[in-house]
Formats: structure tokens, sequence, C-alpha cells
């Protein structure tokens, strides 16, 4: 790779309107070219560095020998006439019955590498089923769509989600012979319906995990036993099936494989395909004056542009230029906000040309989903606001333009979201724009922490007891639990399961452990905190959309705004009991901005490190949060209007947190007077959480902290960083394991922004309760000094199966 940082540009003409264009087929202009257009349209150069990854030959090999004639023909029809290296390297090794993963880039086949073997052996074995898993359903009908384009005859594929109609379900049950579902469909649906599943697992060959870095976490954790709970049956009728797995570029792919399946895995990790060249810049949005301030507010510094709407600003230039392009955004609020500010923008330039935007997102109804994929495959629409739900393997082809609003936490996912462009070899662009965000203006200022990195290894714990205890309790309502059962799900299952009979969920017999209730367990793989919410308009009853039970709270209290492709509705009631928000159709001039408060309790100390006047610790928490009010801003200005009272629910977490406390001598040592502690302690804790993402693979929004003068079960001045999951999802461990490290970055953003006394870029948070108050930038440089000079350079590296 080549790169290009920042130098002194020539200023150029104020920002203009997007350039007229018709509706037309024509490719749009080059990379390069684009790029150019969209740095010219402000006064001073937004582009703080340009990576050049050069474009790439392919090696392509023989079809394997055991590749029937005719499979490599239906191939051939769809335009692929060999396959390239790794992916025969790959299928050879699942064909002879090797578990695999094959970790390559994106856009390099690697369907290719598990539909080979996997076709191969249903044309010649009329029994044989494979069941595919991908994260999500977008991506399972769009491998449906593949399968089924290659025209082979037997195949009968068939996807079997929440999705499809009942009546169909019986015929996948007894016919089908090449299912596609999800990790959340084979526990729900499934695993606890095995009997009717018998005949299609009997005769089970493969089993597919697609996109196998995205399991991740407490979400990676729980599928890992879901597929151990699919190994118990099938192993229960006599069948052993073959795992073949498909990642991004991950760190260590075949540990994390294995640690997934619970099986040995090789892994295939050399990327032969071609690809074209990709032109990746970093982009700062740049500062404008700032926002009339409310009576309380006394910070009128300038303020950096929005990141959601420079992205905005930026799709609807690259659309109305004839280029294809998707803008990946981090929050479903979020994706409709850029989709609808670029549908205006377009329009208030050529009427019409709007409705070549769309947004996309987890929520929408089947129906919704389904007409945009085929909208955006029939180049009927040429830009796209996107939550990660279209990160994954989904083939997005002629896109020219990828657009990432803030970094997306880990730079496997950073590559996998640029990857979308350039599809079929083609030269590409990608833009990550940073968001107002420590460690998104750290990154675009330190391009070697994105382009000079590995990309990271999976996290995920198969131990953790909170996911342990009520995986055993699904599988045991499955058919009784046995010892060799205990072996399959590993370290701490027999514990998990003495916990069971002590708590009363199941009984132990001389055959077993057998459980006790009548209903199934319940348990969200996800980590989700309650079963969706439905959006209903209140005039009409129509069913707008669904949102996750864990974000109702912010989304969808009394009064908040809720957007829906691009119509803006406000929330009449929320009924947590019925599971249903009622809002109506209305077009404020302003947002909404849920507030919360938190308290936290410590539970146990796992791991500690004693530094003179700083302690290190490691252990469960206890967290209690609240979302107690909201605020209404101004769209336009960003203006606080006024804050608004909320009486919702408290909920309680019980987590693994990080934390270090420091003695108030050394603070005082450190030039901090005593009344400006808690804002030191905010500031470095805000900074902390938005740089954790850098040496974790993890997102801000899965993490919390909390911070205070003098916590009353530490006795001393203590910032935590919290997992935002129930029994934690092992970031805290990594940040324990590389404190320091982490909180050196930490340190050198902070003290390395330009601004004067803190803003969103170091030390405020978007997610703060507590309204960014107080804060002090200066003594949480002091606060960080402290620490670091106290903290040995490696404390631990954390259990094995944390390291990366």
């Amino acid at each position: 790779m080549t790169s290009d940082s920042r130098a002194p540009q020539p200023r150029h003409p104020g920002r203009q309107p997007p350039p007229v264009a018709t509706r037309t087929t024509a490719p749009g202009p080059a990379p390069t070219d684009l790029l150019g257009r969209l740095r010219a349209r402000h006064d001073t150069d937004p582009v703080t560095h340009i990576e050049r990854v050069p474009a790439r030959t392919g090696e392509p090999v023989p079809w394997p020998t055991w590749v029937p004639a005719d499979l490599h023909t239906a191939f051939a029809r769809q335009g692929v006439d060999t396959p390239w290296r790794h992916q025969a390297e790959a299928a050879s090794l699942a064909y002879t019955g090797t578990h695999v993963v094959v970790a390559t880039g994106t856009a390099s086949g690697k369907s290719l590498a598990y539909q080979l073997p996997a076709l191969a052996t249903l044309l010649a074995d009329p029994r044989a089923t494979v069941l595919y898993l991908a994260p999500t359903k977008a991506l399972a009908v769009d491998q449906l769509r593949a399968v089924t384009d290659l025209d082979l005859d037997g195949i009968r594929p068939a996807c079997y989600d929440g999705d499809t109609p009942r009546a169909e379900r019986e015929w996948i049950r007894q016919h089908a012979r090449f299912v596609l579902t999800n990790p959340d469909m084979l526990h729900h649906g499934i695993l606890p319906g095995h009997a009717q599943w018998t005949p299609f697992l009997r005769r089970l060959a493969y089993v597919v995990v697609d996109e196998c870095h995205i399991y991740r976490g407490v979400f990676g954790s729980h599928v890992a036993h879901v597929l151990r709970r699919l190994r118990r049956r099938c192993t229960r009728i006599g069948r052993t099936p073959v795992f073949v797995l498909a990642s991004a570029t991950s760190g260590d792919p075949a540990a994390t494989a294995e640690r997934l399946t619970g099986l040995p895995v090789a892994a295939v990790t050399g990327d032969t395909s071609p690809r074209g060249g990709v032109t990746f810049a970093l982009w700062e949005p740049p500062t404008q004056p700032a926002p009339a301030a409310a009576p309380d507010d006394t910070d009128l510094a300038p303020v950096r542009r929005s990141a959601l709407r420079e992205t905005a600003d930026l799709l609807a230039d690259a659309v109305a230029a004839g280029v294809r392009t998707l803008a990946f955004v981090r929050s479903r609020r979020g994706a409709e906000a850029v989709a609808a500010n670029a549908r205006r923008a377009l329009d208030e330039a050529v009427p019409g040309l709007g409705d070549q935007v769309a947004a996309y997102r987890a929520g929408y109804l089947r129906e919704e989903r389904r007409e945009l994929e085929r909208s955006l495959l029939r180049g009927e629409l040429r830009g796209l606001a996107s939550t990660n739900a279209l990160e994954l393997g989904v083939d997005l082809v002629g896109l020219d333009a990828v657009l990432i609003c803030g970094y997306p936490g880990t730079r496997a996912s950073l590559w996998q979201q640029a990857g979308r462009a350039g599809r079929s070899g083609q030269e590409a662009l990608a833009v990550l724009v940073a968001r107002d965000d420590p460690l998104d203006s750290y990154l675009v200022h330190h391009p070697e922490a994105v382009f000079g990195a590995p990309v990271e290894a999976t996290v995920l714990d198969p131990t953790n007891p909170y996911v342990l205890g009520p995986q055993l309790a699904c599988a045991a309502a499955e058919a009784p639990l046995t010892p060799a059962d205990l072996d399959l799900f590993g370290d701490g299952a027999k514990e998990a399961v003495d916990a069971l009979v002590e708590a009363g969920a199941l009984r132990q017999r001389p055959t077993g452990w057998y459980w006790r209730h009548r209903e199934r367990p319940q348990v969200d793989l996800r980590g989700g905190d309650g079963a969706p919410i439905c959006v209903v308009e209140t005039a009409t009853g129509r069913l707008l959309g669904t949102v996750d039970g864990g974000s109702s709270h912010f989304l969808l209290h009394p009064g908040a705004v809720y957007l829906h492709q691009g119509v803006s509705h406000v929330v009449d009631a929320l009924d947590l009991a019925d599971g249903c928000a009622l809002v109506h159709p209305e077009e404020p001039d302003w947002s909404t901005h849920a507030r919360d408060v938190t308290s936290l309790s410590v539970v146990a100390v796992r791991s500690y490190l004693d530094a003179g006047p700083v302690g290190l610790f490691l252990g469960e928490v206890d967290v209690t949060s609240q979302v107690v009010s909201y605020q209404r801003r101004r769209i336009a200005t960003g203006e606080v209007i006024d804050t608004r009272p909320l009486d919702l629910p408290a909920r309680e977490l019980r987590t693994v947190a990080v934390w270090f406390t420091l003695s108030p001598e050394s603070l005082a040592a450190a030039g901090i007077d005593p009344a400006d502690v808690p804002g030191a302690l905010h500031a470095a804790e805000h900074a902390a959480i938005g740089l954790l993402p850098l040496t974790a693979t993890c997102d801000r929004w899965d993490i919390g902290g909390l911070s205070t003068a003098a916590h009353p079960d530490t006795g001393a001045p203590t910032v935590f960083v919290y997992d935002g999951h129930s029994g934690g999802a092992g970031f805290a461990e990594r940040a324990y394991g590389t404190a320091a490290t982490w909180l050196q970055a930490t340190r050198d953003a902070v003290a390395e922004c330009s601004c004067e006394t803190g803003c969103p870029s170091c030390v405020q948070s978007p997610k703060c309760g507590n309204g960014n108050n107080p804060l002090s930038k200066p003594d949480a440089v002091r606060v960080l000094d402290v620490v670091l000079a106290n903290l040995p350079v490696l404390t631990t590296s954390g259990p094995d199966h944390l390291r990366s």
C-alpha cells in the first residue's frame, strides 16, 4: 500500500449544490476524479490521508478432479471458468472430511469454497443435505439466489427463517436439501423441533458457517454453544457433518473457528483472487460555527460538522455524479437521517432524483427489505444508506464507492465495508468520514493505526457462565444432558449444570440431567434485552417496523422522533408490557436525544495489579441504568430547545468491568484541585471508552463507563469501563490485558486534540447521561499521566482465549 498524508492544500471554492445529473446507467467518474470533486467542495481540504491499495492479479487453478462436470459447467454459465487457488484448496479440504475455515478478503469468492464441496456431494448422493448459517437474513437470501441461479437438478435450496411463511415450512423440512437459515432460527426453531428435522439432520453432510467473524462477544459465545447443540443432536442420530466456515480476514482464524465449533479446524488464508485498486481516503469534516447555545451552555467554540450531515452530502454528490454508492451508518436512526438528507439535496437539484436513494436497516418489514434488495441489484437505486446489515457478503454488483460514516469499531469491519465497492475488478473509492469522537479523531490523524496494524482476532468466550448456563438449559430441554455432553460443552459445564440443579431448573437422575419446566428457556442469542417492540401507527393500526427491546427506552420513549424510510413520526406512547409503541406522522424541526443515569457496584474482583498510588482491577459488577429524560434539539442548528423528564423503569446488568483507582495524594501532586477531580475522571472515562476499540474487538456502543471521585466500593477516585452485555463479552478482559497500550493511546488522543476545553473529538461523549458535565480536558491528561507513570508497560495478557 502507498500513502499520502495531509500536506498544505490550496483553498477551494465553498461548498456548492450537487451537480445536476441525468438518469443514466453510464459509468461515473474514476475514483480519484470523484474524490477530487468531493474535496473541491470545501474551503479547506477535509482529507487527512490517502491510502492506495494496488490492484492484484488472480491465481487460477484447474477444477479439482472430484468436481462433477455438470457442476463446473453450471459455474461456467455464471462466468466462473476456473476457481482461484484458495477456493480450490479450501473446497478440497472440506470434500475430504477436514473442517476448514477460509479467511480471505471481501469479494475473494469465499462462497465458491463451500459451494463446491456441498453441491458436489448433493449431486453425488441424492439423500445428502446441507445446512447453511448466515448472521443476517439478507445474506441468506443472497446465497439462495446464487445457488438457485446455478440451476442444478435435485438440489432444492430454500430459506428457512422468521420470514418464511408457515405454509412453506413443512415442505422445507421434508424436501429441501440445501437449507439456508441463521443461528437464531437454528436456536429457536430447528433444534427445539429436532424431531421434525431428524430426516434432514440424519443425512447432513456439511454445515456452512458464513461470515463467522461476526460471531464475537456475547453473540459469538451463544452461537458457539448452538453449534455444539447441533453437533450433539447429529451425534445422537449417527451423523458427523463437516464444518466449513468463511470469514473476513482476521487474526488467527483457525483458533477462532475452533473456539466457535469446538472442533479442530484447518485455515486457508492466502487470498489468490484478483482485486481492483482501492483509493482509501480518511476524511475529517470541517469545523463550523457553534450552534446557538441553550441558557446553561457556555462553550461557544466552533464544532466539527456532523458526520451524518457530511456523509449525506457526499452521498448526494456521488449519486448526482452517476456513481453507485453505499453509505454505511452505525445506527438505524443515522441511516434514516443520511438517506433523508441526501434525498432532499438531490431533489433540490433535480426534482425526482432523490428517488434513487433509500435507507436499509434492520426493523423493516420483510417485503420492504426484499424490495430494496431487488431495486439495488436492478440498478434502480444508485445510493443506499445502510446499517451494517449490508456489510456482509451480499453481492452488490457494480458499486463504485463506499462511504463509512464513523469508524465501525474494528479494522475487520472497516475493510469488510470498504470491500463492498470494486466488484468485478474495477477501481473503487472508500472514504472513512470521521465522527466527532476521540477514536475517529485519533485514527484520521494516525493512519498507521488503520493501515499499518493487523486485523483483530475475534473475541468470544464459550466459558462465560452467563452464556453457558442458559445454553445448557436449552440443550436439556431438547434432550436430557449426559456426562459426555458436558465434555462437548467444555470448561465450566459441570459447574453450570450444578448451578441449574441448585436453582431447580434441572433434575438429576441416573440417566442424566432433565429440564424440569414445561416452557422452554427464553434465551436471546444477541444479548438483547427483551422482545422486539412493534412500532404501530396510531390512526391506522399499520405496523411500521420493530425495534429491539434493549433500544426501545432510547428510541421509542414518549415524545421520541422515529424515522422510517425518511418519514418522520413522533411517539405517542410506549407500552413495554404489550411490546408496542404508538406513533403518528409528524415533521418536527427538532430531533430527540435520550439521557440516562447509571450506578455501579463491585461484586467480585477477578484480578488486580497494585502499582503504588494506582490500582488496576478486573472483576464483576452490577450496573443499574435508567433513561430519565430527553433533549429536543433543533435539526438545523443543534440548539437545545428543552429537556423533558421521562418515567421509565430502571434496568439492571451484571457484567465484567476493568477499573483503575488513584490515590487522592497522587492527583493532588499532579496539580488537580479536589474540586476538579470529578471532571478530570469523567473526561478520562469518556476518552478511554472512545479509544478502547483500538485495542479490543468492540464498538463504543458495546461498552459503558462510570467515574467517581470516591466510589463506595473502592474508597478512592475510580474510573470504570464495563461490557454492555450480561455476563461480559470479553472486552473488559482485553482492556485489562492491554491497559498500558490502551491508556497511552487515550492520553495521546486527548493531549493532541486542538480544542482548548474539550470537544466530541476528545472527551465529550454522545452517550453521556449527564450532558457531558462536568468535564476537564487538561486534568484528564494529568490523570492519565499519573496512571501511565505507575502502570507497568506490560500488565497481563489475560486468559488464553482472549489473546489476539
